[in-house]
């Protein structure tokens, strides 16, 4: 069977799921339940100590699809209101009862170098693995100067990491915001200042939705409503995109990545390792389904590296890394068709007005011989977009076909439409 222990940042785990720091771990009892289903650790919720944290209610708006199916969580919680003295109790005791799981200290503090350096050393003496540092909070705390306050300037990054790390000596995770331009910046910073690796993404900057009957933004306290932290299942590209240009990038590659953001599935683990994630933390799809996902999640990763010999997580860590590249080295002279199978065709016409209304009409209708219709690609005039396959109710129905045009591979450098080379031929 496959092997699903792992070392992230230098810290053994029996297996890549994490619990992020949220709601799901505030305290010991939830961490116990926790880890009585078989998550391999928990980054405990953040602590802070000054100033004061009170919270507001309610607290969560849900972003849902059109058949009720929720896709993403907006919350406007801040980090534990609870007093720092319980929770580095209640770490204490986990530590000792669970020797065999994980426990991070999630920490936030000030932006001044004696905050920082005390915190962390009495996070450190609790006996947690790890400590991350949370600069992606992106409500509630940076308007205190905290969270994604610091998060998005680099200076501030490298120097709460550097202030933490001269002070303890345990596995240094600094925790990134996507609610920035370029995500390379950060990292870098992170590294300058010595992580040893980065936790991303935190929750991205949002109005979940606003209720038309009060004018209000969702959820509403007392008639008023604000931005929180968005995450689940729609903020996942946003995680892998994220996740891939630091792990491909040549300056942030050695960093060790935390991979955080719409995991919900056993797929969306194997997705982030295969771009080069040690691990992942999970959040919106515990508190949507409970504890026991990771069952799932365990059982599903381990028997889908069975069915491809992969024997432990190393052996396909990474593995998409070199085929992730920039736009313009993508082959130009690659070429798809549609393909529409008759037989499996239930004559509902999406892909026929998917076409015709919004891309590059081709596909037709004809008429059956004894009723009926049947839609037929264009072969002229289809680019590839797969548009169609993707609006197509029936799987498997519409395929993507390789034309073998006999051109070589043809990339944007080397292109004669290039201005540069066209400059060139000049």
């Amino acid at each position: 069977m496959a092997d699903l222990s792992c070392t992230i940042a230098g810290i053994p785990s029996i297996n890549p799921f994490w619990l992020a720091s949220a709601p799901p771990t505030d305290k010991k009892y939830n961490v116990v339940r926790a880890f009585e289903k078989g998550w391999g650790g928990v980054v405990w919720k953040t602590l802070g100590e000054d100033p004061p944290v009170v919270n507001v209610t309610s607290r969560y708006g849900l972003h849902k699809d059109f058949k009720g199916a929720t896709l993403g969580i907006n919350n406007n919680e801040l980090i534990s209101d609870r007093p720092l003295a319980v929770n580095l109790r209640e770490i204490e005791e986990c530590r000792r009862e669970w020797p065999d799981r994980v426990i991070i200290g999630s920490m936030m503090a000030v932006m001044e170098e004696r905050a920082w350096k005390d915190l962390a050393i009495r996070i450190a003496a609790s006996g947690v693995h790890g400590i991350e540092l949370n600069l992606g909070c992106p409500h509630g705390m940076c308007e205190r100067g905290m969270g994604s306050a610091i998060g998005q300037v680099p200076e501030m990054v490298e120097k709460t990491t550097r202030w933490v790390r001269e002070v303890v000596d345990i596995p240094v995770f600094t925790k990134l915001t996507p609610n920035i331009t370029d995500i390379l910046v950060p990292a870098e910073a992170a590294l300058q200042g010595g992580a040893h690796a980065v936790s991303l993404i935190n929750t991205v900057n949002s109005i979940i939705s606003v209720n038309l009957d009060h004018m209000a933004p969702n959820p509403m306290i007392d008639n008023k409503g604000t931005h929180g932290g968005y995450c689940g299942s729609a903020v996942k590209p946003i995680a892998l995109n994220m996740v891939a240009e630091i792990a491909r990038n040549h300056q942030t590659r050695d960093l060790e990545i935390s991979a955080i953001g719409g995991i919900n599935t056993w797929r969306d683990a194997a997705e982030f390792i295969a771009l080069g994630a040690s691990g992942v933390q999970v959040c919106t799809s515990a508190m949507l389904y409970g504890f026991r996902i990771v069952e799932d999640m365990i059982d599903g990763l381990s028997n889908w590296m069975d069915e491809k010999g992969y024997r432990t997580l190393d052996d396909f860590r990474g593995k998409a890394i070199p085929n992730t590249v920039n736009w313009n080295e993508l082959n130009m002279n690659f070429d798809l068709k549609a393909r529409i199978d008759e037989e499996s065709c239930i004559e509902c016409g999406r892909c026929h007005i998917a076409c015709e209304d919004t891309s590059h009409q081709a596909i037709r209708i004809e008429a059956k011989d004894g009723g009926g219709r049947r839609f037929v690609v264009i072969d002229d005039d289809c680019v590839g977009c797969n548009l169609c396959q993707h609006v197509c109710p029936v799987d498997g129905c519409i395929n993507m076909e390789e034309v073998n045009n006999g051109l070589p591979v043809l990339t944007w450098p080397d292109h004669p439409k290039n201005p540069a080379n066209k400059a060139a031929a000049e």
